[in-house]
């Protein structure tokens, strides 16, 4: 199954996140790594949200992932929430219908 996970960024966010994006980028590779996160990034123009999609069995593993970013931690992201995802057409589709 997918997860779509949506940050709302605050209205600092590009002026406040040098502090700790190597960190959230460790974090959000480690991820990947672990076949958790297939795609992750800033929404643009203007950057004011980001758009994280998650594979796994339940919304857990996104959850868990924004409760140890240190974005969230730190107020860069105001709010954030995940979605259930059925995906149904491409290589990747959890649930592929032809």
């Amino acid at each position: 199954m997918h997860y779509l996970m949506f940050y709302e960024l605050a209205d600092d966010y590009l002026e406040r996140r040098g502090t700790y994006r190597a960190e959230h980028l460790k974090l959000a590779w480690e991820a990947e790594a672990r076949g958790e996160i297939v795609l992750a990034g800033a929404l643009a123009d203007p950057v004011d949200g980001a758009v994280l999609l998650f594979s796994g069995d339940s919304p857990a593993v996104a959850e868990a992932f924004a409760n140890a970013d240190p974005y969230v931690r730190a107020g860069l992201v105001k709010r954030w929430h995940v979605r259930a995802w059925t995906t149904v057409v491409g290589e990747e589709a959890a649930t592929p219908v032809r």
